[in-house]
Protein backbone atom coordinates (compact mmCIF):
# COMPACT_ATOMS: atom_id res chain seq x y z
CA UNK A 1 0.00 0.00 0.00
CA UNK A 2 1.19 3.66 -0.87
CA UNK A 3 0.57 6.31 1.36
CA UNK A 4 -1.09 8.89 -1.62
CA UNK A 5 -2.19 11.60 -0.72
CA UNK A 6 -3.94 15.16 -2.44
CA UNK A 7 -1.21 17.48 -3.16
CA UNK A 8 -2.01 21.20 -2.45
CA UNK A 9 1.52 22.41 -2.43
CA UNK A 10 5.27 21.74 -3.33
CA UNK A 11 8.27 22.82 -1.02
CA UNK A 12 11.55 24.43 -3.39
CA UNK A 13 14.61 23.66 -1.01
CA UNK A 14 17.48 23.68 -3.44
CA UNK A 15 19.86 25.97 -1.83
CA UNK A 16 18.41 25.95 1.78
CA UNK A 17 20.93 23.42 2.94
CA UNK A 18 23.58 25.16 2.12
CA UNK A 19 23.96 28.78 4.17
CA UNK A 20 26.82 29.90 1.71
CA UNK A 21 25.12 29.05 -1.21
CA UNK A 22 22.03 30.62 0.24
CA UNK A 23 23.73 33.86 0.46
CA UNK A 24 25.68 34.32 -2.96
CA UNK A 25 22.91 32.79 -5.50
CA UNK A 26 20.42 35.55 -4.95
CA UNK A 27 22.62 38.31 -6.14
CA UNK A 28 24.09 35.67 -8.69
CA UNK A 29 20.71 34.89 -9.96
CA UNK A 30 19.60 38.53 -10.30
CA UNK A 31 22.78 39.54 -11.74
CA UNK A 32 22.12 36.40 -14.27
CA UNK A 33 18.68 37.40 -15.08
CA UNK A 34 19.27 40.62 -15.69
CA UNK A 35 21.92 40.15 -18.00
CA UNK A 36 19.86 38.02 -20.30
CA UNK A 37 17.00 40.34 -20.54
CA UNK A 38 19.26 43.21 -21.50
CA UNK A 39 21.12 41.01 -23.82
CA UNK A 40 17.76 39.61 -25.66
CA UNK A 41 15.90 42.56 -25.31
CA UNK A 42 18.55 44.59 -27.55
CA UNK A 43 18.86 41.81 -29.78
CA UNK A 44 14.50 42.10 -30.44
CA UNK A 45 15.11 45.93 -30.48
CA UNK A 46 18.22 45.79 -32.77
CA UNK A 47 16.19 43.06 -35.16
CA UNK A 48 12.81 45.09 -35.13
CA UNK A 49 14.17 48.41 -35.89
CA UNK A 50 17.07 48.28 -38.34
CA UNK A 51 16.60 47.65 -41.91
CA UNK A 52 19.83 45.88 -42.27
CA UNK A 53 18.93 42.85 -40.16
CA UNK A 54 15.38 42.18 -41.93
CA UNK A 55 16.94 38.85 -43.02
CA UNK A 56 15.17 35.82 -42.11
CA UNK A 57 18.10 34.22 -39.99
CA UNK A 58 17.49 37.74 -37.96
CA UNK A 59 13.95 37.03 -37.84
CA UNK A 60 14.45 33.45 -36.35
CA UNK A 61 16.97 35.24 -33.82
CA UNK A 62 14.60 37.47 -32.53
CA UNK A 63 12.07 34.99 -31.98
CA UNK A 64 14.84 32.85 -30.17
CA UNK A 65 15.76 35.68 -27.96
CA UNK A 66 11.73 36.07 -26.98
CA UNK A 67 11.96 32.44 -26.04
CA UNK A 68 15.42 33.37 -24.02
CA UNK A 69 13.55 35.72 -21.58
CA UNK A 70 10.48 33.76 -21.24
CA UNK A 71 12.41 30.77 -20.31
CA UNK A 72 14.72 32.11 -17.79
CA UNK A 73 11.82 33.98 -16.28
CA UNK A 74 9.71 31.03 -15.62
CA UNK A 75 12.36 29.90 -13.22
CA UNK A 76 14.60 32.46 -11.59
CA UNK A 77 11.85 35.59 -10.63
CA UNK A 78 9.93 32.58 -8.27
CA UNK A 79 13.52 31.70 -7.05
CA UNK A 80 14.43 34.67 -6.09
CA UNK A 81 11.26 35.65 -4.39
CA UNK A 82 10.91 32.37 -2.48
CA UNK A 83 14.70 33.18 -1.20
CA UNK A 84 13.90 36.60 0.06
CA UNK A 85 10.98 36.15 1.55
CA UNK A 86 12.16 32.81 2.69
CA UNK A 87 8.98 30.87 1.75
CA UNK A 88 9.75 28.10 -0.03
CA UNK A 89 6.81 26.97 -0.91
CA UNK A 90 4.89 26.44 -4.71
CA UNK A 91 1.29 25.33 -5.27
CA UNK A 92 0.82 22.34 -6.90
CA UNK A 93 -0.92 24.39 -9.94
CA UNK A 94 2.07 26.56 -9.77
CA UNK A 95 4.40 23.75 -10.28
CA UNK A 96 2.69 21.91 -12.88
CA UNK A 97 2.63 25.13 -14.94
CA UNK A 98 6.30 25.94 -13.67
CA UNK A 99 7.15 22.09 -15.38
CA UNK A 100 4.52 22.72 -18.59
CA UNK A 101 6.22 26.52 -19.08
CA UNK A 102 9.75 25.15 -18.58
CA UNK A 103 9.18 22.32 -21.12
CA UNK A 104 7.30 23.92 -23.67
CA UNK A 105 10.30 26.86 -24.22
CA UNK A 106 12.80 24.42 -24.25
CA UNK A 107 10.75 22.38 -26.71
CA UNK A 108 10.27 25.27 -28.79
CA UNK A 109 13.65 26.47 -28.71
CA UNK A 110 14.82 23.15 -29.97
CA UNK A 111 12.69 23.27 -32.59
CA UNK A 112 13.60 26.71 -33.32
CA UNK A 113 17.33 25.46 -33.59
CA UNK A 114 16.28 22.82 -35.96
CA UNK A 115 14.95 25.63 -38.45
CA UNK A 116 17.56 27.71 -38.09
CA UNK A 117 19.70 25.12 -38.88
CA UNK A 118 17.46 24.61 -42.17
CA UNK A 119 18.10 28.32 -42.83
CA UNK A 120 21.47 27.99 -42.89
CA UNK A 121 21.73 25.25 -44.95
CA UNK A 122 19.43 26.69 -47.69
CA UNK A 123 21.57 30.24 -47.76
CA UNK A 124 24.94 28.12 -47.99
CA UNK A 125 24.49 24.98 -50.11
CA UNK A 126 21.11 26.66 -52.48
CA UNK A 127 22.06 30.56 -52.35
CA UNK A 128 20.00 31.07 -55.54
CA UNK A 129 17.24 30.13 -54.44
CA UNK A 130 17.27 31.28 -50.57
CA UNK A 131 14.52 33.99 -51.52
CA UNK A 132 11.77 32.43 -52.81
CA UNK A 133 13.10 29.29 -50.19
CA UNK A 134 13.19 31.39 -46.95
CA UNK A 135 10.40 33.96 -47.92
CA UNK A 136 8.30 35.83 -45.39
CA UNK A 137 5.44 33.32 -45.27
CA UNK A 138 7.56 30.12 -45.11
CA UNK A 139 9.69 31.43 -42.27
CA UNK A 140 6.16 32.70 -39.92
CA UNK A 141 4.94 28.83 -40.78
CA UNK A 142 8.22 27.61 -39.42
CA UNK A 143 8.49 29.79 -36.43
CA UNK A 144 4.44 29.15 -35.79
CA UNK A 145 5.73 25.01 -35.85
CA UNK A 146 8.07 25.68 -33.65
CA UNK A 147 6.00 27.00 -30.92
CA UNK A 148 3.43 24.94 -31.61
CA UNK A 149 5.19 21.61 -31.29
CA UNK A 150 6.49 22.97 -27.89
CA UNK A 151 3.47 23.28 -26.68
CA UNK A 152 2.41 20.01 -27.35
CA UNK A 153 5.63 18.82 -26.08
CA UNK A 154 4.99 20.73 -22.78
CA UNK A 155 1.37 19.21 -22.74
CA UNK A 156 2.08 15.73 -23.08
CA UNK A 157 4.29 15.75 -20.01
CA UNK A 158 2.90 17.83 -17.70
CA UNK A 159 -0.15 15.06 -18.09
CA UNK A 160 2.19 12.43 -17.61
CA UNK A 161 4.35 13.97 -14.59
CA UNK A 162 1.13 14.79 -12.71
CA UNK A 163 -1.18 11.79 -13.66
CA UNK A 164 0.46 9.78 -11.14
CA UNK A 165 0.13 9.90 -7.07
CA UNK A 166 2.25 11.45 -5.02
CA UNK A 167 3.62 9.97 -1.88
CA UNK A 168 5.18 12.69 0.74
CA UNK A 169 7.11 14.32 1.91
CA UNK A 170 6.59 17.34 -0.91
CA UNK A 171 10.33 18.40 -1.09
CA UNK A 172 11.41 19.13 -3.95
CA UNK A 173 15.64 19.74 -4.01
CA UNK A 174 15.75 22.27 -6.17
CA UNK A 175 15.41 25.91 -6.66
CA UNK A 176 12.21 24.83 -9.57
CA UNK A 177 10.11 22.16 -10.08
CA UNK A 178 10.95 20.04 -12.75
CA UNK A 179 10.19 16.61 -13.84
CA UNK A 180 13.26 14.40 -12.66
CA UNK A 181 12.98 15.95 -9.10
CA UNK A 182 9.30 15.77 -9.16
CA UNK A 183 9.21 12.07 -10.23
CA UNK A 184 11.10 11.54 -7.22
CA UNK A 185 8.48 12.09 -5.16
CA UNK A 186 5.76 9.81 -6.88
CA UNK A 187 4.44 6.40 -5.52
CA UNK A 188 7.06 3.17 -5.81
CA UNK A 189 5.97 1.58 -9.78
CA UNK A 190 3.89 4.72 -10.57
CA UNK A 191 5.16 6.86 -13.07
CA UNK A 192 5.48 4.67 -16.20
CA UNK A 193 3.47 6.64 -18.61
CA UNK A 194 5.50 9.49 -18.32
CA UNK A 195 9.12 7.03 -18.79
CA UNK A 196 6.96 5.64 -21.68
CA UNK A 197 6.47 10.04 -22.91
CA UNK A 198 10.47 10.31 -22.11
CA UNK A 199 11.26 7.61 -24.05
CA UNK A 200 8.76 8.37 -27.12
CA UNK A 201 10.22 12.33 -27.02
CA UNK A 202 13.93 11.13 -26.94
CA UNK A 203 13.39 9.22 -29.68
CA UNK A 204 11.26 11.87 -32.04
CA UNK A 205 14.14 14.87 -30.67
CA UNK A 206 17.18 12.11 -32.04
CA UNK A 207 15.82 11.98 -35.00
CA UNK A 208 15.66 15.84 -35.02
CA UNK A 209 19.00 16.04 -34.23
CA UNK A 210 20.14 13.66 -37.21
CA UNK A 211 18.16 16.04 -39.31
CA UNK A 212 20.56 18.69 -37.80
CA UNK A 213 23.48 16.81 -38.65
CA UNK A 214 22.47 16.09 -42.26
CA UNK A 215 22.36 20.01 -42.62
CA UNK A 216 25.48 20.69 -41.55
CA UNK A 217 26.97 17.36 -42.82
CA UNK A 218 25.71 19.84 -46.63
CA UNK A 219 26.83 22.63 -45.22
CA UNK A 220 30.57 21.25 -44.48
CA UNK A 221 30.38 19.81 -47.95
CA UNK A 222 29.43 23.13 -50.05
CA UNK A 223 32.32 25.00 -47.93
CA UNK A 224 34.88 23.09 -48.57
CA UNK A 225 34.44 23.03 -52.27
CA UNK A 226 34.86 26.76 -52.07
CA UNK A 227 38.23 27.69 -53.70
CA UNK A 228 39.80 30.61 -51.25
CA UNK A 229 40.39 30.20 -47.70
CA UNK A 230 38.81 33.60 -46.74
CA UNK A 231 35.44 32.97 -48.99
CA UNK A 232 35.43 29.46 -46.86
CA UNK A 233 35.93 31.15 -43.49
CA UNK A 234 33.61 33.84 -44.15
CA UNK A 235 30.76 31.51 -45.09
CA UNK A 236 31.59 29.23 -42.60
CA UNK A 237 31.34 31.99 -40.07
CA UNK A 238 27.88 32.67 -40.60
CA UNK A 239 27.24 29.04 -38.89
CA UNK A 240 29.22 29.25 -35.71
CA UNK A 241 26.97 30.82 -33.65
CA UNK A 242 24.24 28.78 -34.32
CA UNK A 243 26.48 25.79 -33.88
CA UNK A 244 27.87 27.17 -30.88
CA UNK A 245 24.31 27.50 -29.02
CA UNK A 246 23.34 24.15 -30.44
CA UNK A 247 26.05 22.30 -28.39
CA UNK A 248 25.64 24.48 -25.73
CA UNK A 249 21.19 23.95 -25.18
CA UNK A 250 21.94 19.72 -26.28
CA UNK A 251 25.28 19.54 -23.75
CA UNK A 252 23.68 21.27 -20.52
CA UNK A 253 20.28 19.51 -21.39
CA UNK A 254 21.50 16.03 -21.62
CA UNK A 255 24.25 16.50 -18.75
CA UNK A 256 21.17 17.70 -16.59
CA UNK A 257 18.96 14.78 -17.18
CA UNK A 258 21.01 12.18 -17.55
CA UNK A 259 22.34 13.43 -14.25
CA UNK A 260 21.17 11.30 -10.64
CA UNK A 261 18.42 12.66 -9.35
CA UNK A 262 18.01 11.47 -5.84
CA UNK A 263 14.94 11.88 -3.09
CA UNK A 264 17.99 14.01 -1.40
CA UNK A 265 19.92 17.46 -1.99
CA UNK A 266 22.90 17.20 -4.05
CA UNK A 267 25.42 19.62 -5.74
CA UNK A 268 26.36 17.93 -8.47
CA UNK A 269 22.20 17.95 -9.70
CA UNK A 270 21.61 21.73 -8.48
CA UNK A 271 24.69 22.90 -10.75
CA UNK A 272 23.58 20.77 -13.37
CA UNK A 273 19.90 22.14 -13.46
CA UNK A 274 21.65 26.16 -13.08
CA UNK A 275 23.67 25.36 -16.49
CA UNK A 276 20.40 23.94 -17.89
CA UNK A 277 18.15 26.95 -17.11
CA UNK A 278 20.20 29.82 -16.61
CA UNK A 279 22.89 29.61 -19.05
CA UNK A 280 21.94 29.04 -22.61
CA UNK A 281 19.48 32.03 -22.16
CA UNK A 282 22.10 34.14 -20.51
CA UNK A 283 25.00 33.65 -23.67
CA UNK A 284 23.21 33.22 -26.05
CA UNK A 285 22.70 36.85 -27.19
CA UNK A 286 26.76 37.56 -26.72
CA UNK A 287 27.22 34.45 -28.91
CA UNK A 288 25.17 35.90 -31.56
CA UNK A 289 25.95 39.53 -31.19
CA UNK A 290 29.82 39.28 -30.67
CA UNK A 291 31.67 38.71 -33.58
CA UNK A 292 28.65 39.73 -35.85
CA UNK A 293 29.41 43.12 -37.63
CA UNK A 294 25.95 43.70 -38.38
CA UNK A 295 24.79 43.59 -35.30
CA UNK A 296 27.26 45.36 -33.91
CA UNK A 297 26.81 48.46 -36.64
CA UNK A 298 23.16 48.48 -35.51
CA UNK A 299 23.87 49.03 -32.14
CA UNK A 300 26.68 51.10 -32.63
CA UNK A 301 23.83 53.60 -34.84
CA UNK A 302 21.29 53.98 -31.56
CA UNK A 303 24.34 54.25 -29.58
CA UNK A 304 25.67 57.37 -32.02
CA UNK A 305 28.99 55.65 -33.33
CA UNK A 306 31.35 53.37 -34.23
CA UNK A 307 33.24 52.11 -31.39
CA UNK A 308 31.35 48.48 -31.37
CA UNK A 309 33.13 48.05 -35.06
CA UNK A 310 36.37 47.92 -34.16
CA UNK A 311 36.26 45.12 -31.07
Amino acid sequence: LTNATIITEFLLMGFTDNQVLQGLYVPFFFLIYLTALMGNLLIIILTTTDQRLQSPMYFFLKNLSLIDICYISVTVPKSIINSLTQSYSISFLGCASQIFLFIFLAGTEYALLIVMSYDRYVAICHPLYYEATMNRGTCLQMVIASWASGCAYGSIHVAGTFSVPFCGPYIVHQFFCDIPSVLTLACSGEPILEYAFVIASCTFAFVCFLFLIASYVYIFSAVLRIPSAQGRFKTFSTCIPHLTVVILFLFSGIANYLGTNSKSASSLNLFMSVLYSVLPPSVNPLIYSLRNKDMKAALGKILGGKLLLNI
